[in-house]
């Protein structure tokens, strides 16, 4: 099942052992060589320092919030070996600009949905300009549609790739 980026924002930490909330995880980590949620930036209930929730701690994820074993899964940006490229690039996808392969600016992104077994990002959503969101409304991106992701921009097909620019002409009977 698919949730948008406002389900993974903000939202309390509870721990099993003590039974109530131990940190508050304000945003997700996410890695843009494959548009995986790796964790997420916490801070903690107990004495208001960062730490990192990594996702393969997350016992289940319930509309109150995450739930994890106890207080201890939670660590500090140092001692992840693994993530520390990925933490280190800050990447945030929300207010990136997206691009066709043939270089023409198709919006921004304004919210993303990810598959909450996976927590890969699956759609993006691109707002347009004024003009063309009057005409088309929002763009709705495939995960199959992008090319390329840099700290700068994403990079998609072109959706309208294979579409005339005419209609056929219809002949009179």
């Amino acid at each position: 099942m698919l949730e948008l980026s406002a389900k993974l924002l903000n939202q309390p930490v509870l721990s099993l052992r003590t039974g109530g909330q131990v940190a508050m995880a304000m945003e997700p980590i996410m890695n843009p060589n494959n548009l995986k949620v790796e964790g997420f930036r916490c801070i903690d209930q107990f004495d208001n320092r960062e730490l990192i929730l990594v996702t393969q701690d997350i016992r289940d994820h319930i509309k109150d919030g995450f739930v994890i074993d106890d207080h201890e899964v939670l660590v500090e940006p140092e001692e992840l070996v693994r993530l520390k490229d990925v933490l280190k690039l800050n990447f945030i996808l929300l207010g990136k600009p997206v691009y066709t392969d043939k270089k023409k600016r198709l919006g921004k992104v304004v919210d993303y949905a990810v598959d909450n077994e996976t927590l890969y990002v699956q759609k993006l959503y691109v707002s347009q300009t004024i003009l063309k969101s009057l005409n088309a409304g929002q763009l709705t991106i495939d995960r199959s549609q992008i090319v390329e992701i840099t700290d700068r921009r994403v990079i998609v097909k072109d959706p309208l790739q294979g579409v005339k620019d005419t209609a056929p002409a219809t002949a009179l009977a």
